[in-house]
């Protein structure tokens, strides 16, 4: 009876099971972060239960290294074609690329983010195979590239590509909406508005500026907490990071801590309100001043580079970590970044009245997500030319500028933001 049984419940089950639990747990992943899913979140979502994914995975971190991998290789089998295409030109090649890997984005828009924010929880050799997947994609886009811009060195093509990946996976990142065909024009227009973006040449004797200084103890304690706890996030993890791991890095007991804070939560939402009220109190000071939009846009990006590369840890946790923000903190937030975003997006549509303001949006978005992505690219390096090439970037996504970046403004510590 028991052998019939377990007959009739395969004849029941789907033959794409294994599939539905890949995106299912690439869905959940995605949204709620490694550590806040359980086997039993991702089998009520497929409609099974946890043991049954067993016979499928071995267990959650399984389940996460199928998903990442999982996603990784869709780029790669989108495009695997560009390896056998020896007779296509160089432009054909280069927009066959880049509609598969639109089209790849937008299929996995809802858990695309995965891999961008989520992959640092891969074991080392799974972090390697994702790293290689990400490297051959970008080799493709390189090859047409290099016969289209056959003066570029190689740290720009990295850079050019790496940036139209940025562009296209921005997506994942936010829910505007457009229609599916008017997204993929809008991508496909950003990704060749990024190849053909002049690039400032690279100088040998380029030298970072100053680090920012680490909190010392005349700061206080909050100030410590607050600093600690960000390095601590970017390192590790805010899940990997304990309220006992800030308080022995300060060297202070753990109730000190609950003296500013209820509890780890608290401190990052208070991270977060730092980073959302810098840069809407760097957009407010800036509006009132610029004489025009145009303007206002150039100087929103200088601001938001210099911001990045001064404070590197903070632009990174403020990506990577939202989905670990209470829910009750969650919608203030939200709520900041949508109007600073929206403020950005007035600029750029008065800057360029044919784009409309859905367009700038994804424009911005794309901006904004490019200055985190091409940062870790360069090491966040805080030198002259790295800023300048991420603000000339910038400057492409949202004003369609080309030319020489060397005639705008530098980004240096003398027109820094206030704090």
């Amino acid at each position: 009876m028991a052998t019939s049984a377990a007959v009739r419940d395969d004849r029941r089950r789907p033959k794409d099971r294994k599939q539905q639990i890949a995106r299912a747990s690439a869905e959940a992943f995605s949204e709620l972060g490694y550590h806040a899913v359980s086997m039993e979140d991702i089998a009520s979502r497929v409609g099974v239960t946890a043991a049954s994914l067993y016979r499928h995975y071995s267990g959650k971190y399984d389940l996460f290294r199928a998903a990442v991998l999982g996603l990784g290789e869709q780029l790669v089998s989108a495009t695997d074609f560009a390896d056998d295409d020896t007779t296509s030109a160089p432009g054909d090649l280069w927009e066959r690329i880049v509609a598969a890997l639109i089209d790849t984005s937008i299929k996995t828009r809802s858990s695309g983010g995965l891999y961008r924010w989520e992959a640092r929880y891969l074991a080392p050799a799974d972090q390697t195979v994702l790293n290689d997947q990400v490297k051959l994609v970008n080799r493709r886009l390189q090859r047409p590239l290099s016969q289209l811009r056959p003066g570029l060195d190689s740290r720009q093509r990295w850079t050019l590509t790496a940036s139209v990946l940025s562009a296209l996976a921005s997506i994942t990142d936010h829910r505007a909406k457009l229609a599916a065909n008017e997204m993929r024009r809008l991508l496909a227009d950003m990704a060749r508005q990024l190849r053909d973006a002049d690039l400032p040449p690279h100088p040998v004797d380029d030298e970072p500026g100053p680090a920012p200084r680490r909190c010392v103890d005349t700061a206080g304690e909050y100030e410590m907490i607050l600093a600690t706890a960000l390095r601590l996030f970017n390192e590790h993890g805010y899940r990997e990071t304990g309220m006992d791991d800030i308080a022995a890095e300060i060297g202070l007991p753990a109730s000190s801590i609950y003296r500013f804070f209820s509890g780890k939560a608290a401190i990052l939402t208070a991270i977060y309100r730092r980073a959302a009220d810098r840069v809407s109190g760097d957009a407010s000071a800036i509006l009132t001043t610029a004489p025009d939009a145009r303007t206002a846009v150039e100087r929103l990006i200088d601001a938001y580079v210099w911001r990045s590369f001064a404070e590197p840890e903070l632009a990174y946790v403020y990506f990577a970590e939202r989905i670990n923000v209470p829910p009750e903190d969650r919608a203030a937030l939200q709520n900041i970044q949508r109007a600073t975003v929206e403020a950005w997006v007035r600029q750029v549509v008065a800057a360029r009245p044919a784009l409309s303001a859905v367009e700038a949006r994804f424009a911005v978005h794309a901006a904004l997500g490019l200055v985190v992505d091409i940062g870790r690219l360069v090491g966040y390096q805080n030198t002259e030319a790295s800023r300048q090439t991420v603000a000339g970037l910038l400057r492409v996504l949202l004003l369609a500028e080309g030319g020489d970046k060397s005639a705008h403004p530098s980004i240096s510590g003398d027109a820094a933001p206030s704090a």
